[in-house]
């Protein structure tokens, strides 16, 4: 399901503008200041006027409790989406220790470069034959907002993001989008065709690896995922054929060998015959001709070294 065209940009990431303190101001007046107004006001108030001092007191405790609940730190490349009450208010992304009122709900986002191996699975290939194709795909969060709220993921009791969640997702697409590319293309090109040029599987190379890329980046962009790289590491006939298809392939060596061979000999009967014409070492007839030419292509398309035969007649 798409999104709606006109709710594309509230539901984009957007950075946090809110209150946000530097951590370590905040220690001093945490640690320090609300403390020693918390000892003045007993020193002061808590004999002579214990109904200014009690309330002040209570405030006071709020107060230092309340300021211990919003220090974070930050570290390169991670984020966290701030929520208050239910409502989204910005990403927070900037390096260092922070605080930040302590009634926002933190999710801590890693927006480092992810590797995942997607294990080898049997898909058919566009001619019907199994093939086991797998891949590496290297990933990262592009869009916050989208990973967090746009996909099922839940969080750990730390506020901290449940990761897994999103690799499972990228791995199941990631799946879905291979077999969707390798369905479309043959394991490799037809025996008939040797100067076809159609893109296949095990000759696609760098096309291929783009168009998967393409397709997974499709289904990711949903959940706020971007593709750097996908690329093909692992492809072969499925078990059950690949016995089959290697003496197939084996096969189409030979012929390939033996077509070069003959085209070869053909090459060199013909410049031998040239030569004896052109330097008059000899006059054939059509039948003798004939048979010389059956000769050399014997000797130089056998796969046996050829015996000489020595003719003594003097005819």
């Amino acid at each position: 399901m798409r999104d709606n065209p006109s709710h594309s940009e509230e539901l984009r990431e957007y950075e946090y503008h809110g209150m946000s303190v530097n951590g370590f101001v905040m220690l001093v007046f945490t640690f320090l200041v609300i403390p020693a107004l918390f000892i003045a006001d007993l020193v002061i108030w808590g004999e002579e006027s214990p109904e200014v001092s009690v309330p002040v007191a209570v405030v006071l405790s709020i107060l230092f409790i309340l300021g211990t609940v919003g220090y974070f730190v930050q570290e390169p490349n991670e984020s966290r989406v701030m929520i208050f009450f239910g409502k989204y208010v910005g990403t927070f992304k900037r390096v260092g220790f922070y605080w930040v009122n302590p009634f926002i709900t933190r999710r801590k986002l890693s927006l480092r470069v992810r590797n995942m191996d997607i294990e080898p699975i049997k898909v058919n290939d566009r001619c019907g034959n199994p093939v086991m194709i797998g891949m590496v795909l290297v990933w990262k969060i592009r869009d916050t907002y989208r990973a967090v709220f746009d996909i099922d993921t839940g969080s750990t009791p730390g506020g901290s993001f449940n990761t897994g969640a999103l690799e499972s997702f990228v791995a199941i697409q990631s799946d879905a989008a291979l077999r969707e590319v390798a369905g479309h293309y043959a394991y490799d090109a037809p025996d008939a065709d040797a100067g076809n040029s159609e893109l296949t599987l095990r000759g696609g190379g760098h096309e291929i690896n783009e168009l998967l890329e393409h397709k997974i980046n499709e289904r990711l962009k949903i959940a706020g995922m971007e593709v750097v790289e996908a690329r093909i590491n692992n492809l072969s006939y499925a078990p059950e054929i690949a016995a089959v298809m290697l003496r197939r392939q084996q096969a189409t060596a030979i012929i390939s060998a033996r077509e070069k061979i003959v085209e070869g000999a053909v090459s060199m009967v013909r410049m031998a015959l040239k030569e004896i014409d052109s330097e008059k070492l000899a006059s054939f007839t059509e039948a003798q001709r004939a048979a010389m030419v059956s000769n050399l292509l014997v000797v130089l398309c056998s796969d046996e070294p050829a015996t000489p035969v020595l003719n003594t007649s003097s005819n």
